[in-house]
């Protein structure tokens, strides 16, 4: 079962889910920019759309959730999420926060697995996995036996998952000069990290690491 945008979701449940996870991706951008006021706005509203979700769907979801028996509980689980994200933004500990707001995401997607449907926040969630990879192990893995040969074939997964960031985008969304644009900067920050690791420059190939979460979270902010 596949979703593609918004607007033709597969499901009920899918499409409420989507329609809650826009104030979460702007509490996520938010929260890893140090901005408290937008960010509590931002889970306020995510909250707010999860609540009708458990409302309305949470004793009897359609189908193809129906028969999830993990249903109820991964509803309470992102809850439970806000709540404490909610309460370390209130804190100013928006780092925490920001942390505390990635399981969100996780939980949302375990559901659409359990269930076989399949939405572009999946395609999203996949680059940013290889993302953070590359990100958090780049310079020990440079610094390694075959340090350039290894992080290439790193960077050819990213590589090929920014290039789904694309052919897997809703039909609107090719139409949308910004997200055309935001996808642009994806693609190019890869192929920057690539040509650095070509030309065998270790601080160009840092440097480039260093500029890989902008784009992505950008691009993941408005059409994640």
């Amino acid at each position: 079962m596949l979703a593609g945008g918004t607007a033709s979701a597969a499901d009920p449940v899918t499409e409420a889910m989507q329609k809650a996870y826009a104030p979460y991706r702007v509490a996520l951008y938010k929260t890893g920019n140090n901005a408290k006021d937008d960010a509590r706005q931002a889970v306020a509203r995510a909250q707010q759309g999860w609540r009708q979700i458990a409302t309305q769907f949470g004793a009897q979801p359609p189908a193809p959730y129906d028969r999830d028996p993990a249903f109820a509980s991964s509803l309470a689980e992102v809850s439970q999420v806000y709540a404490k994200a909610a309460t370390e933004i209130d804190q100013d500990q928006l780092s925490a926060a920001h942390n505390t707001l990635e399981r969100a995401r996780e939980v949302m997607a375990d559901m659409r697995h359990r269930n076989q449907v399949i939405i572009y926040s999946d395609h999203m969630n996949a680059y940013h996995t290889q993302m953070e990879v590359v990100m958090e192990g780049g310079a020990k893995t440079l610094a390694g036996p075959n340090g350039v040969l290894e992080l290439t074939a790193q960077v050819g997964a990213l590589d090929y998952l920014a290039a789904k960031l694309k052919s897997e985008a809703a039909a609107e969304n090719l139409k949308n000069e910004e997200f055309l644009s935001l996808n642009k900067a994806v693609g190019q920050s890869v192929a920057d990290l690539k040509a650095a690791l070509f030309a065998q420059d270790a601080d160009k190939v840092k440097a480039a690491i260093g500029k890989l979460k902008g784009p992505y979270s950008k691009l993941f902010a408005k059409f994640g």
